[in-house]
């Protein structure tokens, strides 16, 4: 009688607990779940969490929970062990062995470097002094909290993707934000000048002070930032400052392992680097020429090196088209491929200042080749499936800029639109969602719910803003047996009043504490933490600019509340008393962003459908 000795699995460590890295090895375990023996180490105290959604951390619409895409647990569930905390120093590739900063060796068969990217902090005298930050890690964001305070002054250096998303959470603490921008417009790599500027009026509505063409001479301060001065000569106070200037590849652990780097990590289509054993994916990737800081090539990456990790060997990455979306709640800001128009290229433009929507498509030979929108992204999806197949579109130039509905399809609704979308297009940005995973899902797992399609999929489960597309594919999808979500959602599991619930009896009621509200809405649990009532008064504050000073525990209407209401409400009653385009024009101008009341969407015979994306039905729109 023979006894089989058991062959022990080779060993896969990850450098990096991000997003890239762990969305690899969850591909891994699709194709081969028994291969490896996997072991994960990362610098941070956390497990895998959503990065793209710090903002909405930042701004108190998400916790930290919340943004958790991968927690201790499921390490355990798929026999993964994970050293947190743990910083990588450089790889001993003769040894084939992982040595961390304390000393630690972790032998490996297969590696992979996933370091991510680093914010950039520009060489100025003084950015090394307390109250400096970036915009990249949780610890960032528990920094600009804990010095966030009703009056402070925020100067965010940057104004850019990352640099406006800080500054709309920042305001919304009570922070007085200034954002600097060295260039003549916003978002300047994503927007042209037009839309900068209707970007820049949203902003400046929210109370955000915008300076443009900007440079930073110094930072002032002794023990700790106290100022920012200007090359003009100008100085701001500040008593925080984020550079949100860009972001660098993070490549020191492969310069200390003496792997080929030029601005990132170099590697070839099968995300391989210079050393056979070790493959590279994400922010920290050279690819081509070309690093990528968006989260859909990093997923795309992915994909492709645990197919050949997995030893199948047949995919290749071949780079990315890339599409960018501003996550700042009531302000929607869609960008894809060329944003200026050459010689050779053609523009389609509408213009609606008054509403605050901005599309232009750049064509070339009657292809689109890039789009920028503010105001109405809802064709984003759209719009960057026909860049990427490279489609044809001469029979619908006429109707383009219109949207999708009103090309072929007029009449049949937005589930007619979103069905049309091949499976490969990508539905959620924030997790890499494509049409086609979450079309499956709902079928293999018999999916009916909005929230059974979140567990299972990710998608709608960040930011929210591909929550209309994901119903619509739900209500395609099953027809009859669609479970829609209602239209009226309860602001959590404590209550069964919604966030306009709590808001309007606050303000009718002046109900001044959190113990106060929770006895007059009949809270089912009184010993809940405040945090969702915190975020309803914040947000209605922030969106309506309602005067609401809020803290843990209390929440007070400013003298100045009374007049505003009375004069506002009063304007907004005037539109229920006339007919046609003049009452339409005055219900409009209640609206800030996508925010309705519900009071004209019932006198106008508006539907009472799911609001959409921004959308608020409550007393805030009254008071935008």
């Amino acid at each position: 009688m023979t006894t089989e000795i058991p062959v022990a699995k080779p060993r896969l460590v990850l450098i990096g607990n991000g997003m890239a890295g762990v969305r690899t090895l969850e591909e891994v375990l699709k194709l081969a779940p028994d291969m490896y023996d996997i072991t994960v180490i990362g610098d941070e105290p956390w497990a895998n969490y959503n990065r793209i959604m710090l903002s909405p951390v930042l701004a108190g619409e998400q916790t930290i929970p919340q943004i958790m895409l991968n927690d201790d647990d499921w390490y355990t569930k798929n026999g993964i062990t994970l050293h947190k905390g743990n910083r990588v120093e450089r790889i001993d590739r003769l040894r084939c062995e992982i040595i961390t900063v304390d000393g630690r060796k972790f032998p490996y068969d297969r590696a992979i470097i996933a370091t991510g990217s680093r914010a950039f902090i520009p060489p100025i005298p003084g950015a090394n002094l307390p109250g400096v930050v970036g915009f990249r890690s949780i610890e960032d964001v528990d920094t600009m909290l804990a010095a966030c305070k009703p009056g402070g002054h925020a100067i965010v250096i940057g104004g850019g993707l990352l640099g406006l998303e800080a500054a709309a959470g920042l305001v919304t603490h009570g922070m007085n934000v200034t954002v600097l921008h060295r260039n003549g417009n916003l978002m300047d790599r994503q927007l042209d000048q037009a839309a900068g500027r209707l970007l820049e009026q949203s902003l400046t509505d929210r109370g955000i002070k915008i300076r443009l063409n900007a440079n930073t001479q110094n930072l002032l301060g002794t023990e700790r930032v106290t100022g920012v001065e200007l090359a003009d000569g100008t100085t701001l106070p500040a008593d925080l400052v984020v550079m949100a200037a860009g972001i660098r590849p993070n490549i020191d652990v492969a310069l200390a392992s003496r792997i080929h780097c030029e601005q990132g990590i170099v590697v070839d289509d099968t995300m391989l680097t210079y050393d056979p054993k070790i493959y590279s994916v994400g922010e920290c990737v050279q690819h081509r020429k070309q690093c990528y800081g968006l989260v859909a090539p990093l997923f795309e990456q992915a994909k492709v090196c645990a197919n050949h990790l997995a030893r199948y060997g047949i995919a290749k990455y071949t780079g990315s088209m890339t599409s960018t979306k501003l996550k700042v709640t009531g302000i929607d800001v869609f960008s894809a491929g060329e944003i200026h128009a050459s010689e050779e290229h053609e523009e389609i433009v509408l213009a609606d200042a008054a509403r605050g929507v901005y599309k232009k498509l750049i064509l070339r030979d009657n292809r689109i080749e890039g789009a920028v929108m503010i105001g109405d992204t809802m064709d984003g999806a759209w719009y960057f499936q026909l860049m990427r197949d490279g489609t044809d579109v001469t029979a619908q130039r006429e109707q383009l800029l219109f949207g999708q509905a009103h090309v072929g399809d007029a009449g049949h609704g937005a589930k007619a639109r979103v069905a049309s979308l091949p499976d490969d297009a990508e539905i959620c940005g924030c997790n890499g969602v494509c049409k086609g995973d979450i079309t499956k899902a709902i079928k293999e797992h018999k999916l009916f719910t909005l929230d059974e399609v979140r567990a299972h999929t990710k998608a709608s489960a960040s930011c929210g803003s591909c929550t209309g597309l994901v119903e619509d594919l739900l209500a395609s999808t099953l027809g009859g047996d669609y479970s829609a979500a209602p239209s009226v959602k309860p602001m959590c599991g404590c209550t069964d009043a919604t966030h306009d619930d709590v808001r309007t009896a606050i303000y009718r009621q002046e109900l001044t504490t959190i113990p106060a509200i929770f006895t007059e809405m009949k809270w089912k649990t009184p010993t809940a933490a405040p945090s969702a009532v915190l975020r309803s008064t914040t947000t209605c504050s922030a969106r309506g600019r309602t005067p609401i000073r809020t803290t843990r525990n209390h929440v007070s209407l400013t003298s100045a509340y009374t007049p505003i209401f009375k004069k506002r409400h009063l304007l907004g009653n005037s539109a229920h008393l006339g007919r046609g385009n003049k009452a339409l024009r005055t219900a409009r101008d209640c609206r800030r962003g996508r925010q309705i009341c519900d009071s004209h969407r019932q006198d106008h015979r508006w539907p009472a459908h799911r609001p959409a994306r921004g959308e608020k039905g409550s007393i805030a729109g009254c008071l935008a």
